[in-house]
């Protein structure tokens, strides 16, 4: 392996889900703002939801959600409460708009229960419009997946699932506190595909401690047997300044910046030699799948989901930490469920932060996602020979292609295709915020 890869694999950027990102949010965009947004939207625009549920059964080591482990019913149902109450919030501003995309995630969203999940879902659909519903996804734990709860997920609609795999190889489980052999991923794949939810998302991950090669193909390979209609191939991000359970992962197991792009292409290798196509930065799917589809037709999207086939006009996020996007900015609500009970209580929209849209930001904003999501994008003069200096060197070591204005990343440069959006990043340079290697 080349030696200029392994240093632009251990350089730190951001992941791009956004632009602006996250840490650029500000208090300057608070719940007026949010509800202003949330008004100005016509009444033809198209609605994505997202709903936040910040409670896991137990908290895995290398988890960077924003969530917390209970096993006590009480907290989860007062949670539940507050995000029915901001269903209606959200409602008095936007409802009866189209919604085409529901999604629920944390946390375990499964862990609010049946009952809470069916009451939840009738609310949304009293106050909006689910006529032009397109896609109803929701995250799984399959530790937690039981045959009452794949009922009420057929009951409300939901039509996809994703499921946490991570690696299927014992001593990786033990180190990162998540014992999940194949034979429970298995029986919850089944039980899914028997209440007619068919459509499978798996999520694998490469650099964990004590990960090898071998582990990550192996892992490839059994989550092939499940026959899933797409899968997500993540980098683990040791970030325990921002997450205290990563902690308790032993650094010195983590591999280097070598072994992690080696497990990343083995992982991807065995995914595409099997017929699947690779999506973006970290994504495979069937080629019939909507996602890949999409990705032909150069309308795939990236959100704070990762990539998506999502072309509705706002995404509302909906619970603690829940992130919004609007034509005029991003909004985002208290990222702790204290704060974010205290402000529905009142009756006042959660929103904490956020950052407005300048024209400027617009512009790249939009560049940037395009480079995420079609590895490719053209540039202006002014723009290209700003972002040259940190474009070129990529160019040198075989990572992207530069025609004039045309950025292309190469075969061997897709892993670091995060590189190159940094290079289009006007507001990186001022940031303090630590991010995640790049591969």
């Amino acid at each position: 392996m080349h030696r200029s890869s392994l240093f632009h694999a251990e350089r730190a950027v951001p992941r791009y889900t956004s632009y602006p990102t996250a840490p650029h949010f500000t208090a300057d965009v608070g719940p007026q703002s949010h509800g202003d947004w949330l008004a100005a939207l016509p009444d033809d625009a198209t609605l994505s939801l997202y709903l936040h549920v910040p409670f896991c059964a137990s908290l895995c080591f290398y988890c960077g959600c924003t969530t917390k482990a209970t096993r006590r019913h009480a907290p989860v149902a007062a949670y539940a409460e507050r995000l029915e109450r901001e269903i209606e919030l959200i409602a008095q501003r936007a409802g009866g708009r189209a919604v085409t995309h529901i999604a629920w995630g944390g946390g375990t969203p499964s862990h609010l229960g049946p009952d809470m999940l069916k009451q939840l879902h009738e609310r949304i659909a009293d106050r909006f419009d689910l006529s032009r519903l397109a896609e109803h996804a929701i995250e799984l734990d399959p530790r937690e997946t039981t045959p009452e709860l794949a009922d009420a997920l057929a009951a409300i609609g939901v039509d996809r699932a994703s499921l946490g795999v991570q690696d299927f190889s014992a001593h990786v489980q033990s180190a990162i506190g998540r014992i999940q052999p194949f034979a429970v991923v298995e029986r919850t794949v089944k039980l899914l595909r028997e209440v007619g939810l068919s459509a499978i998302n798996l999520d694998l991950m490469y650099g964990l401690p004590h990960q090898t090669e071998r582990d990550v193909r192996r892992t490839a390979q059994l989550a092939l047997l499940l026959a899933p209609d797409r899968l997500a191939l993540f980098g683990y991000a040791h970030v325990p300044w921002v997450r205290p359970n990563q902690k308790l992962i032993d650094e010195k197991a983590l591999p280097g910046a070598a072994a992690r792009l080696e497990q990343a292409e083995a992982a991807r290798m065995t995914l595409i030699d099997s017929g699947y196509v690779g999506i973006g930065l970290d994504h495979f799917a069937r080629p019939d799948d909507p996602m890949a589809l999409a990705a032909r037709a150069g309308r795939l999207r990236r959100n704070f989901q990762g990539y998506t086939v999502d072309q509705a006009d706002a995404l509302v996020g909906l619970g603690a930490s829940a992130i919004s996007r609007f034509p005029q900015g991003f909004t985002q609500n208290a990222p702790d469920s204290a704060g974010y009970m205290r402000a529905i209580d009142a009756d006042e929209l959660a929103t904490v932060r956020g950052v407005a849209f300048t024209p400027d930001d617009i512009r790249r904003g939009a560049l940037i996602e395009r480079l995420m999501c079609d590895l490719e994008v053209d540039l202006d003069e002014e723009l290209l020979r700003e972002a040259a200096p940190q474009l070129e060197p990529l160019a040198a070591d075989g990572l992207l292609k530069l025609d004039g204005g045309h950025v292309a990343m190469t075969a061997s440069g897709r892993p670091f295709v995060r590189l190159a959006a940094a290079a289009l990043d006007a507001r990186l340079q001022a940031g303090k915020t630590q991010h995640s290697m790049a591969v």
